[in-house]
């Protein structure tokens, strides 16, 4: 596929929507497209256990574009019409606006973007935008050069990422969406510099609750900065009022500035739970489907499509997984007891935030 011959789009018949066990639809699905990335996070993937010698998926473990949009197409028929590409770092696919034309041509879709750190993003922007990218997000903890440092385990160039941003906002990706895991003690202390950064460029910011996802990063109660508290802070200073959801089942609480400076967001996984309004599936790398961030185990389509599972069949995979879905990990996590919820769970770098 190039990006020479974009597929045109053609009529169908609308997607049938599938509800899960309590009732939430398909909406969402988001496509991690490989488990490596440039950074070390600590709170994601730390360079102690992810060094030089770390085994990642070998190229024939991960799904082809072609599967990836087998499973796009389906999940697009049941109701899917939001798709995000994660990773790990995406940006590290050398072909990925192929695999965007792909995508961007499937009906139904109307909602295509990517969650990135940002440092590859500044000479593939207009490419992806050509291509059929919508918009993107991008994961900046900080704007205090040594916080950032020290947040992206050492790998992150903070100019390169705000060029970045600067390159997306140029090829028309927005409206940007900039997410910020807010961490007591580690970067708390830099958010209201980020908010005054970005204040009036039409950029969202959406502060994000530090969350137990995961086995690497050793979470505690005590690290987590509840939204509220940010909220006051944010308060104090500019004063803000609630506005509406987007759509349905939007994670973020949003506000805007009275002063008329922009909107940012707060997403509270962990103090204040939504998954009554999740729609989201995840697929990793290797072709697993997750129906929650915080899974312990999903449901393998890499092997069905290898042997040979047609439309139909995948269909009726997809559908019977979302049908049995009851995931509800943050409503029954208690913050006083966490330890009894630290059971195994998928990395968030297999199944992107």
């Amino acid at each position: 596929m190039s990006l020479k011959s974009t597929p045109k789009r053609i009529p169908v018949t609308a997607p049938v929507e599938t509800r899960d066990a309590l009732g939430r639809p398909l909406h969402d699905l988001r496509i991690s497209l490989l488990d490596q990335c440039n950074f070390r996070c600590p709170y994601c993937m730390p360079e102690a256990e992810f060094h030089a010698d770390y085994e990642f998926l070998r190229k024939q473990q991960r799904l082809t574009y072609d599967e990836i949009l087998r499973v796009a197409r389906v999940a697009a028929g049941l109701g899917v019409s939001k798709i995000r590409l994660t990773g790990g770092e995406p940006l590290l696919d050398r072909n990925l606006a192929d695999l965007v034309v792909g995508l961007a041509s499937l009906p139904g879709v109307d909602d295509l973007a990517l969650t990135t750190n940002g440092m590859l993003l500044a000479p593939l922007a207009e490419k992806l935008a050509e291509a059929g990218l919508h918009r993107v997000t991008i994961s900046l903890d900080s704007l205090d050069e040594d916080v950032f440092s020290v947040m992206s385990g050492g790998r992150g160039d903070l100019q390169r990422v705000l060029a970045g941003l600067d390159a997306a906002e140029r090829a028309g990706l927005s409206p940007i969406k900039i997410n910020v895991v807010v961490e007591r003690g580690m970067n708390d202390h830099t958010v209201m510099d980020l908010l005054d950064y970005f204040r009036g460029s039409g950029h969202i910011v959406r502060l994000i609750e530090y969350m137990d996802v995961g086995n690497r990063n050793g979470w505690r109660m005590e690290q987590v900065v509840p939204s509220r508290e940010l909220l006051q802070q944010v308060g104090r200073r500019w004063p803000v009022r609630r506005i509406d959801q987007n759509y349905p089942g939007e994670v973020a609480r949003r506000y805007e500035y009275i002063d008329g400076q922009g909107e940012i967001g707060f997403i509270s996984s962990v103090t204040e739970p939504f998954c009554g309004g999740c729609s989201r599936a995840r697929l990793s790398a290797d072709g697993v489907l997750y129906t929650c961030l915080f899974a312990s185990h999903g449901t393998d389509l890499r092997e069905a499509i290898r042997n040979g599972a047609d439309e139909k069949e995948l269909t009726d995979i997809l559908s019977r997984i979302w049908l049995q879905r009851a995931d509800r990990y943050s409503e029954l996590r208690s913050p006083e007891l966490a330890e009894a919820h630290m059971q195994r769970k998928v990395e968030m770098y297999r199944i992107g935030g």
